[in-house]
């Protein structure tokens, strides 16, 4: 991909990737259509192919696709042992097993129909969609710039999240460490019996890195507060709290297909509302100091608009053609694509082409040969007069 000239290299600021993401995640938990599904998975893989950077933790896109197969593949495995058929299209039948009457509604076994794979297939898909957004996210955004970018209110709450986040990159990073350094010494890196091998040190290198965080936190001040009054910190929790409800109930009323959106985006404006006083007032507790602060620039606002634009379009097309976001499984037919969703969705393809390129770590330098040339040793004198 040719980059527009006169764009500096620079790394976006960790919420703009963030906010992007959420927004398809909204997009992947409003549908159950297939191709909508797959085209949200190709157009997060598209952008953190384009926007990614050559950090540990840009590559672990691939390990949440990775559990995303996973996930599906166990959601398939459990609607055809336990899952209760739907439709009438036959495919297979297993051995059934009679279970007790406290198990109820649940089957072992029996007939295996196209409309109950079908149905299991697309709510794997959903839950795999959601993890290569996160997994977006976390490729694309560098956790400790996010936290430096969180609110003083959150910064310990941001701290636990952060690391929570950093550790799939960590992980994977310290497996290609390992991996590496056994093929180094001619030992071999895959299979089984090399796994035991390869998770010791990676447990050792993950409880170093823990003690060198609990270290740092400590020689930092971390946990220190400032005095407030009481009052203060009253009216901080009740808003806070509500706030966080109200946010709570906005969102599940904008995802959910039965729920008015009008109702839904009240809630959730007054719950942003409220939360964004309360956080206001809490970081009067908190004493923390914060160098070189990440700007958020234009690129940074295309991004966002991006996520939210597309999630916005697709809650529209849910209202419009609700049958476009939840094709009929029983009785079973093609999915549609809608073209309001798909619209949507291609407008998050567009961090892609709006936002500088990543600063990537430059390499070290070949030596050249007058640098590579023994120096002569200096005159005892020489030596002597320095």
């Amino acid at each position: 991909m040719r980059e527009p000239r006169g764009r500096l290299p620079r790394q976006l600021h960790p919420g703009a990737w963030w906010l992007w993401a959420l927004g398809l995640v909204a997009v992947a938990s409003r549908t159950w259509n297939p191709l909508l599904l797959l085209l949200v998975i190709v157009v997060a893989g598209y952008v953190v192919a384009a926007r990614r950077t050559d950090a540990p933790w840009a590559r672990s896109y691939a390990v949440f696709l990775r559990l995303g197969l996973v996930v599906l593949t166990v959601r398939l495995v459990f609607q055809v042992v336990l899952g209760v058929p739907q439709g009438t299209t036959e495919l297979f039948t297993l051995p059934s097993v009679a279970l007790p009457d406290w198990a109820a509604g649940v089957s072992l076994g029996g007939p295996v129909t196209l409309e109950s794979v079908v149905a299991a297939a697309t709510d794997g898909l959903r839950l795999a969609t959601i993890l290569a957004c996160i997994g977006a996210a976390n490729a694309l955004a560098n956790p400790k710039r996010l936290l430096a970018a969180m609110p003083a209110a959150l910064y310990e709450i941001g701290v636990a999240v952060v690391v929570s986040l950093s550790f799939a990159p960590a992980l994977v990073g310290g497996v290609q460490r390992v991996r590496a350094a056994r093929r180094l010494r001619g030992r071999p890196d895959r299979g089984v019996r090399s796994m035991v091998s390869v998770a010791l040190p990676v447990l050792e290198d993950a409880l170093e890195r823990s003690l060198a965080l609990a270290a740092a936190m400590d020689s930092r001040g971390y946990g220190r507060r400032a005095e407030v009054p009481r009052r203060t910190r009253r009216l901080t929790a009740v808003l806070t709290l509500g706030g966080l409800v109200g946010m709570c109930l906005g969102l599940y009323a904008l995802l959910d297909a039965a729920t008015s959106p009008l109702v839904g985006t009240l809630l959730l404006a007054v719950g942003v509302l409220a939360s964004g006083i309360g956080l206001r007032l809490a970081g009067r507790r908190a004493v923390r100091s914060r160098y070189r602060p990440d700007p958020w620039a234009a690129p940074e606002h295309w991004t966002a608009a991006a996520g939210l634009v597309a999630a916005a379009l697709v809650v529209v097309a849910g209202i419009v053609d609700p049958a476009g976001l939840s094709p009929s499984v029983v009785p079973l037919t093609a999915p549609p694509l809608p073209p309001l969703a798909t619209v949507g969705v291609l407008v998050a393809l567009l961090p892609a082409w709006l936002t500088p390129p990543p600063a990537l770590r430059r390499p070290d330098p070949a030596p050249t040969a007058a640098a590579a040339r023994p120096r002569p040793a200096p005159h005892p004198a020489t030596e002597v007069d320095a």
